[in-house]
């Protein structure tokens, strides 16, 4: 099947995996409005569509921090019990209704503590809504599963507690690490005790590099970190000229270590200039693991239906390599072989039997 024969319809239909997704990137704006009633907060504005508006407006600014700044509004809602656990259940029902039948969310507990909650409470409560929303989403015929990934913020110092956790509900959900926030300045290596612990306990963790900074956050985040995926990792082109790799690209593609791209948010942060000629093409032809990823849905206006239309339409993507991009993701999930194995053989591939 070739690119323009690829409906928006049919790529509805087509399973997805997403590893790299924010719950609190991705509200509802109905849902955030309502919830901003009833804490007390106070919005932008409180129409729906008016809100959605402005988060795009706001992250199409080109500039990552002002991007970051928009979650002032989403984390403000959800420090509370009530908050995380809409929250959480609507985010698998959204992902079930976008196609997606795997998908890794990600949160910084320490940022959802304001409300009196602690941390261990947090992830309770955000895996109770989790849990609620893969029951309805499976009644409804539209199973999804969904694993956790828990984030340090790098710019602070509670990254060691966020390991803790991850390894303390590694058995209740939790399938891995990251560290978010902003990377140029605050490298990965101001962490490496987290990085270490996670390594012995074995938890298989994700790093944030190659986005806001350049090449030697993704050499730093895999060769002195550790990290088995790389969060956005767009600036590895800089190691590629003329199609020849560099040392660090290299080993990124020879050893299969996925790269979580994100073409709309990598757009609106100015780490890629167009969709047509976003990094993620001339990587997939060069041999990388690619994966494509939505990483804020109500920030970057988005869905993994979206993500790939963009693709089809502005970079002349087939369904062959959205069959792809999502085996990839399976591939690269931080959860057991066998399972990943099952979601591929089952699920994804019969999927893509058009």
């Amino acid at each position: 099947m070739t690119a323009s024969r690829i409906d928006i319809d049919t790529i509805r239909r087509l399973p997805k995996a997403v590893l790299h997704d924010h719950l609190d990137g991705g509200l509802r704006p109905t849902t955030l409005v309502e919830l901003a009633d009833a804490v007390g907060h106070t919005l932008p504005t409180t129409d729906p569509d008016e809100l959605a508006a402005w988060y795009y407006e706001a992250a199409n600014s080109g500039d990552l921090v002002r991007y970051i700044a928009t979650f002032e509004h989403t984390l403000a809602v959800m420090q509370t019990r009530e908050g995380l656990l809409r929250t959480a259940e609507e985010y698998v029902l959204d992902l079930a209704e976008d196609g997606v039948v795997y998908g890794e969310v990600r949160y910084a507990p320490e940022l959802l503590v304001n409300g009196g909650l602690a941390l261990s409470e947090v992830v309770e409560t955000v895996q109770e809504g989790l849990a609620a929303g893969m029951a309805k989403a499976a009644a409804l015929g539209t199973p999804v599963r969904v694993g956790t990934l828990l984030c340090g913020m790098r710019m602070f110092d509670r990254v060691r507690e966020a390991a803790e956790l991850a390894v303390a509900f590694r058995d209740a959900g939790v399938v891995g690490f990251d560290i978010a926030g902003a990377e140029d300045g605050f490298p990965p290596a101001d962490h490496l005790a987290a990085f270490e612990h996670l390594r012995v306990e074995n938890v298989p963790f994700t790093i944030h590099a190659g986005e806001a900074h350049g090449l030697p956050s993704i050499h730093q985040a895999l060769q002195v970190c550790g990290a088995q995926r790389i969060g956005h990792g767009v600036r590895i082109t800089e190691d590629i000229v003329d199609g020849k790799l560099g040392r660090v690209a290299g080993w990124v593609r020879d050893r299969r270590i996925a790269l979580e791209m994100c073409p709309t948010s990598n757009l609106q942060t100015g780490a890629a200039t167009s969709i047509a000629d976003h990094p993620i093409t001339h990587l997939r032809d060069l041999g990388f693991r690619v994966t494509l990823n939505t990483d804020n849905r109500l920030v970057s206006g988005t869905t993994m239906t979206r993500e790939m239309s963009l693709l089809v339409d502005e970079a002349g993507w087939t369904v062959d390599d959205l069959r792809t991009v999502t085996v990839n993701s399976l591939k690269s999930a931080f959860i057991p072989f066998d399972e990943r194995a099952a979601l591929i053989r089952d699920v994804a591939l019969p999927g893509y039997e058009l």
